[in-house]
């Protein structure tokens, strides 16, 4: 994968829209949209897409987003949030989790959790995110770092992410945009 986010000038008539102050995250020709803050910055690691508040290395809070399509019969019986509870489970940081979050955006199920930890660097106390996302067969996890003292700072971030969430909704013509919206 390359250092910077693929780019391209969008055509005249495109029909992107977003919120003021805001730009479209997309992966794979939609399989993933959101908005996010337009000066937050976007670089692509091994295995997600991370989105910084800040250029690293001074970011305080970083969101990653990556997908994967399950097998049809995958999906049956495997619920969302028994997904989270497991993937908190594996956390090595002796994270304290809150309560399992569930929500239905539009054909879209959801469940995250926030945890909070002690950076191992500088003792201060930081906060984590866990999401699953899953429409159909495509399922997105979504996880958010960032410092307890930001926490009011970001929170209207993490929500804005999972309010303008769409998953595997297939854009032809990515400099164009979606034929609705």
């Amino acid at each position: 994968m390359s250092s910077e986010p693929e780019s391209d000038e969008l055509a005249p008539d495109h029909t992107w829209k977003a919120a003021p102050g805001c730009k479209i995250f997309v992966i794979d020709r939609g399989a993933v949209r959101f908005e996010f803050p337009q000066d937050w910055v976007v670089r692509p690691d091994p295995d997600s897409v991370k989105l910084h508040d800040r250029e690293p290395p001074a970011d305080e809070c970083t969101i990653a987003v990556s997908y994967h399509r399950l097998p049809p019969l995958a999906v049956e019986g495997l619920p969302v949030a028994a997904m989270v509870q497991a993937a908190v489970g594996g956390d090595e940081r002796g994270t304290v989790w809150d309560e399992m979050v569930e929500a239905r955006h539009l054909d879209i199920t959801i469940a995250w959790r926030e945890g909070t930890f002690r950076d191992q660097r500088s003792g201060a106390p930081a906060k984590t995110r866990l999401c699953l996302a899953r429409r159909g067969t495509l399922q997105a996890l979504l996880t958010m770092e960032f410092w307890e003292a930001d926490r009011a700072r970001v929170t209207p971030v993490w929500d804005l992410v999972l309010d303008s969430l769409q998953l595997d909704e297939p854009i032809a013509d990515p400099l164009r945009g979606p034929t609705t919206q």
